[in-house]
């Protein structure tokens, strides 16, 4: 028994391991290059960020000394040397070593009967500062900085003094900056993970998930699983799905190749399989906007008189309707099939035309009905962050639903008919996906010198990236509004600029 229970887990294995991974419509690979970029504009970050470090007052007493130490402002940063670079698994290492921090602050100063005040400059040097951002999958399916592990440390510090009494300052120098030295140390990494936790997920917040992107259907680019970090790169599995807005619970079972991203050469490489494409077209299907009408002065002069003759002896026996404008329906009968080869990219799309006569306060009389079948060539390409598919005609075949004999009847529309949708049905299309549908990138980065290569099943798109906003921009404009402050009725007295009553 126990040998039969062992035996049905390993033929059950295979199909356990393939149903929790669930393949990927729509794949994101960032490169060392891009980390690079990424590094850059995250540096400038970094320093607008220890900029902005509150330091604590110091004040104490040293015998007859009284000393308080206030107002400290970093106001000069050389962060020379900084690395940032992937770590298995979930990790990004950001390190910044022999930096150096420069600060000015008020003095104030009591001995006996003498005081004095004024301003220090002091400088932290041989600062180093060792960061590891841990990146998931949030509930929502949101790439996240899910946690971060900081140590920071200065070698020495010094600061200059003058004034009066600048050699009591020379003095007390070791208890000044050795407390701000411990100070200062103790707030990097509260600056750095509030920077990270907060406002660096804000950033990442802008990364689309779960939206519309038209009045038809919408988009679900939320992650997988865990992004999965090696040494020189980051993978993302976006769902890549879309869902028609009158049943956005609709699920489609992706049975499409996993798209496989080999190259490191540019800086972001994304990956679309056939399912990302056949879920738009198989949502536009549910959503019933795969059909076009023609009637009247739409459809073009001569198809239509040669739709007249075609069928002349139907109108005839429908006199006194001969002259009733007649009406031309184009309805996709299943959802278009896309079909990626390293040659191309095509699409399989099955119809049916209804040609019918509609006399004013009459119902309409059909004429003909049949059956299309067309293959369309895609150019897929990116302009900034949209993916666009511009479509032509390449394969046009109509035939009979009733009979063989009616097929071989209708061998003189074959013509007239292609001509049509090139003319007049493609252009309608295309100008309905001209639009095209994002692709997840945070906000104020955008792609470069794109190029685009078919595989067998899927797509990439290698790429640079660079950065249209700085993410202090894109973080203050989506910062929440600061509310009024509530005062007391009597607002606190000043603080006291005499260090006795420290």
């Amino acid at each position: 028994m126990a040998a039969g229970s062992r035996l049905l887990l390993l033929l059950l294995l295979p199909w356990l391991v393939m149903a929790s991974h669930s393949p990927p419509g729509c794949k994101i690979r960032i490169t060392s290059k891009g980390l690079d970029l990424v590094k850059q504009e995250g540096l400038r970050f970094v320093e607008q960020e220890l900029q902005n470090i509150t330091v604590s007052d110091l004040h104490g007493k040293e015998g007859q000394f009284h000393y308080n130490i206030s107002q400290v402002k970093v106001v000069d940063l050389q962060l020379a040397f900084s690395d940032l670079h992937f770590q298995p698994q979930q990790h990004l290492v950001f390190n910044i070593n022999n930096a150096s921090i420069s600060l000015r602050f008020r003095r104030q100063l009591l001995y006996w009967f003498f005081y004095d005040i004024g301003s220090i400059n002091a400088s932290a040097d041989g600062v180093h500062i060792h960061t590891v951002l841990q990146l998931a999958k949030d509930e929502a399916g949101r790439l996240k900085i899910s946690n971060i592990t900081c140590n920071a440390s200065i070698a020495r510090m010094h600061a200059g003094f003058s004034g009066t009494l600048r050699k009591v300052y020379e003095f007390l120098s070791t208890f000044i900056v050795t407390g701000m030295r411990f100070l200062l140390s103790q707030q990097i990494c509260p600056s750095l993970e509030h920077a990270s936790l907060v406002l660096l997920n804000s950033v990442l917040d802008t990364v689309p998930v779960r939206n519309y992107v038209d009045e038809h259907i919408g988009i679900d680019y939320s992650l997988l699983r865990d992004p999965a970090v090696s040494t020189d790169t980051l993978d993302l599995d976006f769902k890549g799905m879309f869902f028609p807005r009158a049943r956005e619970n609709q699920e489609l079972e992706n049975h499409a190749v996993e798209p496989v991203i080999k190259e490191t050469e540019r800086m972001v490489y994304v990956a679309f399989s056939e399912y990302f494409f056949d879920s738009a077209m198989h949502a536009y299907f549910q959503a019933g906007v795969l059909a076009i009408e023609l009637q009247g002065e739409k459809v073009p002069k001569d198809l239509e008189v040669l739709l007249r003759a075609t069928f002349f002896g139907t109108i005839f026996m429908l006199s006194p309707a001969v002259d009733a404008p007649l009406r031309l329906v184009l309805q996709v009968s299943a959802p278009p099939r896309c079909i990626i080869k390293p040659s191309g990219t095509s699409v399989s799309v099955s119809a049916f035309l209804n040609i019918s006569l509609v006399a004013p306060g009459r119902p309409p009389v059909q004429l003909s009905s049949m059956a299309m079948e067309t293959k369309l060539s895609a150019k897929v390409f990116l302009q900034g962050k949209a993916l666009r598919v511009q479509l032509d005609l390449r394969r046009f075949r109509i035939y009979s639903k009733q009979s063989a004999l009616e097929s071989l009847a209708l061998f003189s529309l074959q013509a007239p008919l292609k001509t049509l949708l090139q003319l007049t049905i493609m252009p309608i299309i295309n100008e309905r996906t001209k639009k095209g549908v994002q692709i997840p990138l945070p906000e104020g980065m955008d792609f470069t010198k794109e190029v685009v290569t078919n595989h067998a099943g899927f797509l990439t798109v290698g790429a640079d990236l660079h950065f249209s906003k700085g993410l202090r921009e894109v973080i203050e404009k989506y910062r929440p509004a600061p509310t009024a402050p509530t005062y007391p009725s009597s607002r606190p007295a000043e603080p006291s600029m005499d260090p006795r009553q420290l």
